[in-house]
């Protein structure tokens, strides 16, 4: 892959254009037939159809099909430096290798196969058969960090991309290293710092306006203990900032239907069926154009 000169930091949006081309399709504010950004995570990892075949090109065509353009996956990178499509560190749980992915080639990676059938797939490979697909990336390791910022320069996909991650170490090199162009999401200090601040103004600037989205659980459990991460309070501050809040994973329907009811502005689901039926019947499925 040939590598581009990183981009010097991005200029400070205005409030008009606050937020990015990646998340325009679900604009943030009230409103009950708004369109919820609906994403297949690993895509569609549940879905009755595709079950065993997560993470493989198979599942996200399966998603495209159903009227998907956000697409959920985490990367890893192989010894030799390609990105891959893949949730685990390991080949172990969902194929019939074994062996950690930052150990193996590419070559050896393409022996394994995912429900005895699938190939584990390149986010190359995933970006070059699905053009209208938007991706929706976990960086899964420190080697990864790089070789995604590397790979969007190349291809100058600065807005087929929303980018997190739960160590703020690895998002914060990402950030510098793309110069703010990437959008990305809260890491949990970051959630932190929204859910617990009443002023979104000053949360803001305590997360130093990088924040492109809030995704996060519903609810988080220590235990007997149990703490509402996704609360109308933390949606409307978010909005109030120009954010979006994506929550994570949710199968269930009524759950879904609670959650559009607190006016999130995405779900991300394994049961791909389900979310369309439920958006669908609320008005707010958009298609493909």
């Amino acid at each position: 892959m040939t590598r581009r000169p990183r981009p010097s930091a991005a200029p400070r949006a205005s409030r008009a254009d606050a937020v990015p081309a990646y998340l325009r399709e679900g604009a943030t504010g009230a409103g009950p037939t708004r369109p919820v950004l609906a994403f297949a995570h690993r895509g569609g990892a549940f879905h009755p159809e595709i079950e065993g075949l997560e993470n493989t090109l198979a599942a996200f065509r399966h998603a495209a099909d159903l009227g998907y353009r956000y697409l959920e996956t985490d990367v890893h990178v192989t010894r030799d430096g390609v990105l891959l499509a893949f949730h685990d560190s390991v080949l172990d749980r969902v194929s019939d290798q074994r062996g950690a992915i930052s150990s193996l080639s590419l070559a050896e990676v393409r022996r394994a196969r995912v429900g005895g059938r699938e190939q584990v797939p390149t986010l190359a490979e995933l970006f070059d058969a699905l053009p209208g697909a938007r991706f929706n990336v976990d960086l899964k390791s420190d080697g990864a960090v790089e070789a995604l910022a590397d790979f969007v320069a190349d291809r100058g996909a600065w807005d087929r991309l929303l980018v997190g991650s739960f160590s703020p170490r690895r998002l914060g090199r990402f950030r510098r290293l793309t110069g703010g162009r990437v959008a990305t999401s809260a890491h949990p200090v970051e959630v932190a710092v929204w859910r617990l601040c009443p002023s979104a103004r000053f949360a803001d600037l305590l997360t130093g306006r990088r924040v492109a989205a809030l995704q996060v659980p519903r609810e988080r459990r220590w235990g007997r203990w149990r703490l509402q991460v996704v609360t109308r309070s933390l949606v409307r501050r978010a909005h109030a900032a120009g954010k979006h809040v994506h929550v994570w994973v949710v199968d269930d329907p009524e759950e879904m239907t609670a959650l559009l009811d607190l006016d999130v502005d995405g779900l991300m689901t394994d049961r791909t069926d389900v979310l369309r039926e439920v958006l669908v019947a609320a008005g707010r499925w958009r298609e493909p154009a």
